[in-house]
């Protein structure tokens, strides 16, 4: 089959379908950029609260993305690697948080780590540890959402790697974990990598989690996504400044992914 020389390749029937849709994901960023006031933007970053809700916000995701990582590629490893029996329960219970309401997630974590919850009263008990509405909390409930991110995005990698590398490195009587920080990791790194943006992402956009498990205590538990949200009903322009930020970080992201997801080899169509 060949293309006609000009033209578009799509059917008729699929451009007005295809251009609602386009229309409906790309106007609200548009009104966003239109309703900004680009004169007021500093100000209105420059606010009470603001700098500490961008400060709050890029470190507990920075933290966040540093547990995931400690957790999310062992796990990852295990899921496309080993034998165990019941894989397939243990990754569908790895994704739940994928399709669970966040809000959900933070009444989860509340009856777990909460003062009454399954580990949450042992360590007020013993320690005298409160978790829920600490910083604590804020870092906990966005690892719960954004963890499974880098955890698809590694297992993908881990399977799509070629495992006779690993074997090679057995033959030549290289241990299992030596095999696995050499050869396993740097392989996989493209993979790592761009999880750990995903999850990056994910963890500086959470809010529902957040405010039920940890609440919106400005310097303590306001994130920027919160911070939008109490200012979107006090001063909206004030909550489109800080939507612009949020903005520019997932703009950002895409842009760091780029190459994982534009740079493909595309099949040509002789």
């Amino acid at each position: 089959m060949t293309r006609a020389r000009g033209g578009t390749g799509i059917p008729a029937p699929l451009l007005v379908p295809a251009a609602a849709g386009i229309a409906f994901l790309v106007l609200p960023v548009v009104g966003l950029l239109v309703r900004t006031p680009w004169s007021d933007l500093g100000p209105k970053l420059t606010a009470p609260g603001v700098g500490d809700a961008l400060r709050l916000s890029l470190l507990s995701a920075t933290l966040a993305t540093l547990l995931s990582l400690l957790m999310g590629v062992p796990l990852a490893w295990v899921l496309a690697r080993s034998r165990i029996r019941g894989r397939s329960i243990l990754r569908a219970l790895v994704t739940v948080p994928l399709v669970l309401p966040p809000v959900v997630g933070g009444v989860a974590l509340f009856l777990v780590l909460g003062r009454q919850g399954l580990i949450g009263r042992w360590l007020f008990e013993q320690f005298d540890v409160t978790i829920p509405f600490t910083t604590t909390a804020v870092v906990i409930a966005e690892t719960f959402v954004a963890m499974p991110f880098l955890v698809i995005s590694v297992e993908g990698a881990l399977r799509a790697a070629d495992a006779r590398f690993e074997d090679v490195a057995a033959t030549l009587g290289a241990g299992r974990w030596t095999t696995f920080r050499r050869v396993t990791l740097p392989l996989v790194s493209p993979g790592i990598a761009a999880g750990a943006v995903l999850c990056w992402a994910r963890a500086l956009g959470e809010f529902g989690a957040t405010i039920t498990f940890a609440g919106n205590f400005p310097g303590t538990t306001q994130t920027m996504p919160l911070a939008v949200y109490l200012a979107l009903q006090e001063d909206t322009e004030a909550a489109i400044v800080l939507s612009m930020v949020l903005l520019a970080v997932s703009l950002a992201t895409l842009l760091l992914l780029r190459d994982r997801w534009l740079g493909r080899a595309t099949v040509p169509v002789a």
